[in-house]
Parts: structure tokens; C-alpha cells; sequence
């Protein structure tokens, strides 16, 4: 298990295979990862607990969602989206392994 510490709290990757990744994201209440998107990577997160605002591009509009304990969402490539941590959160993410896959639109940590 590798852990990473980030601006927003920290990830666990917990598998990486040729074939799939795992990770759990802890996010600190108030804080929120970039709006991204992957030109490769398939993703779905679980949200495990807290409650987030999860932003994501539908029809070339950006809608929101509140996530609550055991809600998920496919996010495929080209998707823009961005997670926001209401209260501290632990998010689950099963992947493709294309990890370094990130195209950051807008950071508050000025990545």
C-alpha cells in the first residue's frame, strides 16, 4: 500500500495492476481536488462517508450532485469533474491504471 499525501488530505492506492488501480481518497472537509478530466482513464468512485458535492460535465454543462454514504458515479474519459468534501470524506476509486492521466482545468493549490 502506498500512501500520498495531497493538499486536500491524502490518497491510499491499495492495488495497481496492468488491468485495474484501487485507491481510497481521504478529503478534508472544505477542501476539493481540481476540475479535471482523463484523456484515458475510466473511473468510479464510491463515496464510503461524509458527504460530498461532486461536480461533472453532462451535455457541456456542469452540474452538481450531492453525494451521500454509498453513492457512486462513473466518470468516463473526457469527463470533466471535480469532488468537494462538505464534511470529511472517504471515497473509494476503482480505476484503469493510467494514474499520471490528469489534465487540470482549474486547482485551488495552484498545480
Amino acid at each position: 500500500m502506498k500512501r500520498k499525501e495531497k493538499p486536500w488530505g491524502y490518497e491510499l492506492l491499495f492495488a495497481l495492476t496492468p488491468y485495474y488501480a484501487g485507491k481510497v481518497l481521504f478529503i478534508k472537509k472544505g477542501h476539493r481536488l481540481s476540475l479535471q478530466y482523463h484523456r484515458e482513464k475510466d473511473e468510479t468512485i464510491l463515496l464510503w462517508s461524509g458527504k460530498m458535492l461532486f461536480i461533472y460535465e453532462e451535455d457541456g454543462e456542469l452540474k452538481e450532485k450531492v453525494m451521500t454514504p454509498l453513492e457512486s458515479f462513473h466518470i468516463p474519459p473526457g469527463m470533466k469533474h471535480r469532488m468537494a468534501a462538505l464534511e470529511d470524506c472517504y471515497v473509494f476509486e476503482v480505476s484503469t491504471p493510467q494514474l499520471e492521466d490528469v489534465v487540470r482545468l482549474e486547482d485551488d493549490y495552484g498545480r
